[in-house]
């Protein structure tokens, strides 16, 4: 318990990534199955354990086109369904106010609308974004029955 209150202690911080959190990092991504490029530890947040495990990541990961990508946000297993995504995302969002994309499987739009993305179509994304969209379509019948990607946005504060 937080002294003075009757809410539990959290079971994690959010803070700015270390050099030492690279290569945990890395694993948790390719663990995860997300896009493994750009991964600069500078550019993330990482949720960290009482006991100093990194159990979660994300990056706001800049494109040459100019525009910015929600991106990495990956979870250990063992800590998913405890608010660590969640925690992750919106101090990634308070620290970066201005207009976001992020690319996911279609399965996952619902829980980015509650963060205030929505859907955009292929004409109103930017170049990175439409390239890689038109990639995943060729790539379409390697993807989970009935998943597809979305390109999504969130307009500027």
């Amino acid at each position: 318990m937080i002294a003075g209150t009757k809410q539990p202690a959290p079971a994690f911080s959010v803070q700015s990534a270390k050099a030492e959190h690279a290569s945990h990092i890395r694993r948790l991504v390719h663990a995860a199955g997300i896009n493994p490029t750009g991964l600069d530890w500078h550019r993330f947040l990482v949720a960290i354990a009482p006991v100093g495990e990194l159990v979660g990541c994300g990056q706001v990961k800049p494109h040459a086109d100019g525009s910015t990508e929600l991106a990495s946000i990956a979870v250990k297993p063992a800590w998913q369904g405890r608010g660590v995504a969640r925690a992750v995302i919106h101090a990634l969002l308070d620290s970066h106010p201005g207009e976001l994309y992020l690319m996911c499987q279609s399965s996952l739009g619902p829980l980015y609308e509650k963060f205030g993305f929505r859907t955009i179509s292929q004409a109103q994304m930017p170049t990175y974004f439409r390239r890689v969209s038109k990639l995943a379509g060729v790539l379409h019948n390697l993807n989970k029955a009935g998943e597809h990607l979305l390109v999504m946005r969130r307009a500027a504060d």
